[in-house]
């Protein structure tokens, strides 16, 4: 009897917990502080209050972020579809890659002079933090849309400078060191990622529209094949040691204009999936962030000036040019460069860092600047949007 209670009250903690997090998106909007900063703020204080909440490894948390992941990126890929990114292909494929490689490139020297400590180190910060991350510009804006491509562009460059990130910090920290044959090496892994996620999610999108439109199911089955579907290109994009979000944010790009049976249906299940694995996501990353290291000043002084310098330097000047070709106009231009937010990737990523030597200090830098990005930004998105003419919808 006493496992069942104990199991009851962990049921009843957990998902009055998760019907909070729903509900705080109302108080979010009203305050205009983004979700997700409220998702990763409770979960920071509630292990700080409670300290017998479990401390979940940073294993555990990044597999259940990964899989946060795939339901956000594969809903992004149907949000936009092909139709869409056609009209905005430049912006997306400029900025969400070469654009993260360059963020990568200034944000290192910046990590280098403000944290001290080996180059090496500088790159996989600057890594870390160099992800975009629209879902959260679009929960300050609750239900409205920016006028013009200039969303289209913010939504696809984070589908594509996510599993650009990803790959890159993978391919980095297997190598442990900046050597001109260590690079080589991440060169040759990255591109071996990118191309095998590719396609395998063209392919796998493929045989996914095949049995949505010939293989009828049962009533209320339809919108857990294509969440199952995109769970199996992520499995075969990185069994064969590929980009898995590449993958499925390609096979949700390809799938996103098709017709298909229950094909309405099937959006708004997978938008449901993806608000709750935004939630769950920056639950769990707030379970890792220990507010004694943020009170640390070797963390939150060069975290906050890393974070402020992204924001008025880096992004700007890494993104203007690349946006000239977009077919943006200029307070377009102006609005995607300023909401560069980012969000749950950087967090994943920075605790990949924790195995590191001062792998504490290194994550606590990395969620200083997440958080510079969120609140300090994110608050003012809806001002900028109307300061520079782009009304919501």
């Amino acid at each position: 009897m006493h496992e069942s209670l104990t199991f009851g009250l962990a049921i009843l903690c957990a998902a009055g917990a998760g019907l909070l997090a729903v509900q705080s998106r109302t108080l979010s909007r009203r305050l205009r502080v983004p979700a997700p900063a409220v998702f990763l703020a409770a979960a920071a204080l509630a292990v700080r209050w409670f300290p017998s909440i479990p401390d979940p490894s940073p294993r555990t948390v990044q597999r259940v972020v990964t899989v946060c992941l795939i339901a956000i990126l594969f809903e992004g890929g149907m949000q936009i579809g092909m139709t869409r990114l056609r009209r905005a292909m430049w912006g997306v494929l400029s900025l969400g890659l070469l654009g993260t490689v360059l963020t990568v490139v200034a944000a290192a020297v910046l990590a280098h002079l403000l944290l001290g400590g080996s180059w090496y180190v500088a790159v996989l910060v600057a890594t870390a933090i160099a992800p975009t991350d629209p879902a959260v510009v679009f929960s300050v804006l609750g239900a409205g849309e920016i006028e013009g491509p200039a969303g289209t562009v913010l939504e696809g460059e984070s589908g594509a400078n996510d599993p650009v990130g990803i790959a890159l910090m993978v391919a980095l920290l297997s190598v442990g060191a900046l050597t001109a044959g260590a690079l080589g090496h991440v060169a040759g892994t990255f591109a071996l990622q990118m191309a095998v996620g590719l396609v395998v999610g063209v392919v796998g999108s493929r045989l996914l529209l095949v049995a949505m439109r010939r293989i009828p199911l049962p009533a209320g089955l339809h919108p857990l094949r294509t969440l199952l579907g995109a769970g199996v290109v992520y499995g075969l994009a990185a069994v064969a040691h590929g980009s898995g979000f590449l993958a499925v944010f390609v096979a949700g790009l390809l799938l996103g204009d098709e017709e298909a049976p229950h094909k309405a249906e099937v959006a708004r299940f997978h938008a449901a999936v993806a608000s709750l694995a935004e939630v769950v996501a920056f639950a769990y990353l707030g379970l890792t962030v220990d507010l004694d290291v943020l009170a640390r000043s070797d963390v939150w002084v060069p975290g906050l000036a890393l974070g402020a310098l992204l924001a008025v330097a880096v992004r700007p000047l890494v993104s203007w040019p690349l946006l000239r070709g977009a077919g943006l106009t200029r307070r377009q231009e102006a609005f995607v460069m300023f909401a560069g937010l980012k969000g749950a990737v950087p967090l994943l990523l920075g605790s990949m860092l924790l195995a590191l030597s001062g792998g504490d200090r290194l994550y606590g830098v990395v969620v200083v600047v997440v958080l510079v990005s969120v609140i300090g930004q994110g608050t003012l998105v809806p001002t900028a949007a109307r300061r520079l003419g782009l009304r919501t919808e």
